[in-house]
């Protein structure tokens, strides 16, 4: 039975993962907000994902590859403070590669078509600011950092706001409802940089992958299927920008 003084560490513990991951993110998402809010109308702004770090080719790979692996420091702290016990039940392994990858690409499926037409409408009604999902320079390296970042965020986030979070608020005996919204709220936060639009449908992505890590007891899909997504985005923009016309230009 978890004691008064159990509840305590966990809380703590909970913030201070979160603060060195997503919650900081959620954080700056603010502050950008506000920022494009009172520099003009929102549908005027642009938020650039991935852009570049550096003039020079070779130390902005670096700077790329640094951040990549420094972004995931929060990743392994939460599965090392879970323990061996927790951290199998996240379903973060190799067990079902093949069920993984199918449930991933058809969740990404689902998800994907419904996400673009959401950000195109939020855009029309000037709830989002234009997104720019990649903003590297015409580098060979920059379609393969590409994929990297997309795995990037899809292990930091739903390790972090799926598989940790929902495992510490289960310890600490909180109702179903308030899980999920936690979960959701904060997923749907650290992409308050795009707009209001950004934040909505974040918030409900995050209820539905909160029901289906419940469904399946795994994380392992999720990764996948927002890998896919976020490399649809990344690697479909490098492609296409300044080819198709009605894309954003950072």
């Amino acid at each position: 039975m978890t004691t008064e003084v159990d509840r305590r560490t966990l809380s703590v513990e909970i913030v201070l993962v979160l603060l060195l991951s997503l919650g900081a993110s959620a954080v700056y998402a603010v502050v950008s907000l506000i920022a494009k809010l009172t520099a003009g109308p929102l549908s005027q702004q642009t938020a650039t994902l991935n852009p570049s770090q550096s003039p020079r080719p070779y130390l902005d790979l670096t700077y790329q590859l640094l951040g990549i692996f420094f972004a995931l420091i929060p990743v392994a702290l939460a599965l090392f403070l879970l323990g061996p016990l927790l951290r199998p039940e996240l379903g973060l392994d190799l067990r079902h590669p093949g069920s993984d990858l199918g449930w991933g690409a058809a969740l990404a499926a689902v998800i994907g078509i419904p996400g673009l037409l959401l950000v195109y409408l939020a855009a029309q009604l000037g709830l989002n600011a234009q997104i720019v999902p990649a903003a590297l320079q015409p580098v060979w390296w920059a379609v393969p950092v590409l994929i990297l970042k997309a795995v990037e965020n899809a292990v930091l986030e739903e390790v972090i706001v799926v598989g940790y979070l929902i495992t510490r608020l289960r310890q600490l005996r909180l109702r179903l409802w308030h899980i999920v919204a936690i979960s959701a709220v904060l997923r749907g936060s650290y992409h308050l940089y795009q707009g209001i639009g950004g934040f909505v449908g974040n918030m409900v992505m995050g209820v539905v992958f909160v029901y289906l890590y419940r469904r399946w007891g795994r994380v392992g899909p999720l990764v996948v299927a927002h890998s896919l997504l976020d490399i649809g985005a990344f690697v479909g923009y490098a492609l296409l920008a300044g080819k198709v016309g009605w894309l954003p230009t950072a």
